[in-house]
């Protein structure tokens, strides 16, 4: 017997919103305060927040604005609204949280680990509720589907030209352990992420 899908009320996407949403600054934070990037327009951000100073919220909202377009030609505006909300969200939190929370020792291995965990369950929780923090993504679809270019090599060279540069910005050692908190967060998407269960 096959059973309707469900589909989540308002406050239950509210309250995955919400929990994307923090995690994912508090994801950041682990890896900003370690001195760690990640892949894809996350990365970026902490790369430019690590070299420059600014903090990651407002490098990531500035960085992603240009995105939005892809997602609402892909996916509607509801998926626009509650993106734009998720990432509000993460960007006021990801500055609240120095006030909040530090860390007298981090281990970058621990950081890179534990931020790929936080991360990965933060973006779970956010596709599971048609919901994202934008960016890259929408962008390889729409290659693909103009270029015939798979989005998932698109993803690929992106982060490969990111880690490039990380290499030339960072010590070797700090772009390893990048790399593979990076790898933890990607294992649990692929793990987790099932579309014949959950679709965005």
């Amino acid at each position: 017997m096959d059973i309707p899908p469900h589909r989540h009320n308002r406050m239950e996407d509210a309250q995955g919103i919400a929990f994307g949403g923090v995690m994912a600054a508090f994801g950041a934070m682990l890896l900003g305060s370690a001195g760690l990037i990640t892949g894809q327009l996350a990365g970026l951000a902490l790369l430019i927040s690590n070299a420059s100073g600014y903090g990651f919220g407002p490098v990531y909202l500035a960085l992603s604005l240009p995105f939005y377009g892809f997602g609402y030609r892909r996916l509607g505006a509801g998926f626009l609204i509650r993106t734009v909300l998720a990432v509000l969200l993460m960007v006021a939190t990801s500055m609240a949280l120095p006030r909040l929370i530090g860390f007298e020792h981090l281990h970058p291995g621990a950081a890179a680990v534990l931020a790929g965990f936080v991360s990965g369950a933060a973006l779970l929780a956010l596709f599971r509720h048609r919901t994202s923090l934008g960016g890259i993504g929408a962008v390889a679809l729409d290659v693909q589907d103009r270029f015939g270019i798979r989005a998932g090599w698109v993803q690929m060279g992106f982060d490969a030209a990111l880690f490039a540069a990380a290499f030339a910005l960072m010590p070797w050692q700090m772009v390893l352990w990048s790399a593979l908190g990076a790898a933890v967060l990607n294992l649990v998407i692929a793990i987790n992420h099932r579309r014949d269960r959950y679709i965005v």
